[in-house]
């Protein structure tokens, strides 16, 4: 039954990428945990693996109809790729297993990841939420705030390789606010820069993961299928609104994974 609910999921995230251009993500890892019962550590991984295949199909169509910029994918997407191909093939690697015992409670790898996700949630609700009441602003004569997009670009790119997120969420509000890009190409670049760096993310896996193809292959086939979907009903429903519906979504998932990391166990 989980297994089924859990197919279901990864049509939505894919669903969720090609509506509001980020967010789906957030869902992958705890669908790869609790319905489908990988790793958290091998979570991260296969996440990458998923969010990288389906943002770059969603990314094709975005391409040909003018919404990628790519000269800010290149600024942006440089440090992103290169913090998050560092991270996992050095950092994640280095953290030990068993990290802190307080009492009864011991901090293990995989909690410690599943908590800074959750967290990464409730931060990426908020986002979603609140909104951002100039997305809809085009603004014509592009600008590089270069300093704060390489930082921004490579404390995404971190955050990607710990916790195996495309970090849409933060992306987005940097391409509006730091390159000066109207929403809807700031959706299309977000998606290449996500693809890039959860790709190249992946390869820096390899050498030590143990692959289960059959799940990962299902799993990224349905959110393929979903971003394809949304990208099209993207032109008929007001994002604006399933945007907050999903952020709330997203908040209450992310304060039952700390509720049951923390106290569930």
């Amino acid at each position: 039954m989980l297994e089924i609910v859990g197919y279901v999921s990864s049509l939505f995230i894919g669903v969720s990428l090609g509506l509001i251009g980020g967010g789906g993500s957030i869902l992958t890892v705890p669908v790869l945990v609790y319905l489908f019962g990988v790793d958290p550590v091998t979570a991260t991984s296969y996440s990458l693996f998923i969010v990288g295949t389906t943002s770059l199909i969603g990314a094709i169509p975005k391409y040909r109809n003018g919404l990628i910029q790519l000269k800010t994918a290149i600024v942006f997407g440089i440090p992103s790729i290169l913090s998050v191909y560092l991270t996992r093939r050095f950092l994640l690697p280095s953290i030990p297993q068993h990290i802190v015992s307080l009492g009864n409670f011991e901090l293990t790898k995989p909690v410690m990841l599943m908590l800074l996700f959750s967290v990464l949630m409730v931060f990426a609700s908020y986002s979603m939420i609140r909104g951002n009441g100039k997305e809809e602003q085009i603004i014509s004569d592009q600008e590089f705030n270069y300093p704060m997009i390489t930082l921004e670009g490579f404390v995404v790119g971190v955050l990607t390789g710990l916790v195996g997120a495309g970090g849409g969420f933060l992306i987005i509000p940097a391409l509006v606010l730091l390159s000066k890009l109207d929403m809807k190409r700031a959706i299309g670049t977000s998606l290449l820069i996500i693809a890039a760096k959860s790709l190249i993310g992946f390869l820096g896996d390899l050498p030590h993961l143990q692959i289960h193809w059959a799940l990962l292959l299902d799993v990224t086939a349905l959110a393929v299928i979903g971003i394809l979907l949304g990208s099209w009903w993207s032109k008929k429903i007001d994002a604006r609104i399933l945007k907050k519906i999903f952020g709330w979504f997203v908040l209450v998932l992310g304060i039952y994974i700390i509720i049951k990391e923390l106290f569930l166990k």
